[in-house]
């Protein structure tokens, strides 16, 4: 069955393997991730799970969303998503209010992870593009990190939309996929993923069960 958690993204660091190999891990921290809905076909028209993580403020949450919070008999989150599952049998057990933890996942899990990416404001071609820029040498002059010529001829008279020019790099969605569980620490709440996870340090990030890979079929919410 499809699982998924909300998590912060502690940072990096590395393990040894059973062979003794080193392995470079990202840690995510799931701790305080709730269930703040659980919606069933016949009420809401399709099965999923909403979930909540992390404190904020009363003052800072609209009058609907204090009573939704309050309903669900959880304090007000900061940020909220939502997985959709098969079936509401998977699904009718849980409760708003119940804790998610870690051990839906297993080691050798495969998952995907979504998070925003870093954020670099505005940046010229060859940070965004990887462009090679103007040569060095003799007979370049004030033109080394340029982007080149950017017209067109007559037809169409214009600059090609799409086409690989300065502006805002990174804060975009951004999912890795299939990336695999090398540790969970279910005491601490705390899933070791191999590889980088997109994102900042303290940054939101989804994990859930690999879209393109089977979805374990023993597998229960809580």
């Amino acid at each position: 069955m499809k699982v998924g958690i909300l998590g912060r993204k502690v940072g990096m660091t590395r393990v040894y393997d059973d062979n003794g190999a080193l392995v470079p891990v990202t840690v995510v921290d799931t701790s305080d991730c709730v269930i703040t809905q659980v919606k069933l076909n016949e009420k809401d028209g399709y099965a999923a799970i909403q979930m909540g993580l992390g404190a904020r403020k009363p003052q800072n949450v609209k009058k609907p969303q204090q009573g939704h919070f309050k309903k669900a008999g959880t304090p007000a989150k900061a940020a909220m998503r939502e997985i959709r599952v098969e079936s509401d049998e998977a699904i009718a057990h849980l409760k708003p209010g119940q804790a998610l933890k870690v051990d839906m996942f297993q080691k050798g899990d495969k998952v995907d992870v979504i998070g925003t990416s870093k954020g670099h404001g505005f940046t010229g071609v060859m940070k965004r593009h990887n462009f090679s820029g103007a040569k060095s040498s003799h007979g370049v002059h004030e033109f080394f990190r340029h982007g080149g010529s950017m017209g067109a001829n007559t037809w169409p008279g214009r600059i090609v939309k799409k086409k690989k020019m300065p502006g805002h790099w990174g804060d975009e969605r951004k999912t890795a996929q299939n990336l695999e569980i090398v540790e969970v620490k279910a005491d601490e709440n705390l899933l070791l993923l191999k590889g980088a996870v997109p994102g900042s340090r303290k940054g939101l990030v989804f994990v859930q069960s690999a879209k393109k890979r089977p979805a374990p079929s023993d597998r229960q919410w809580v």
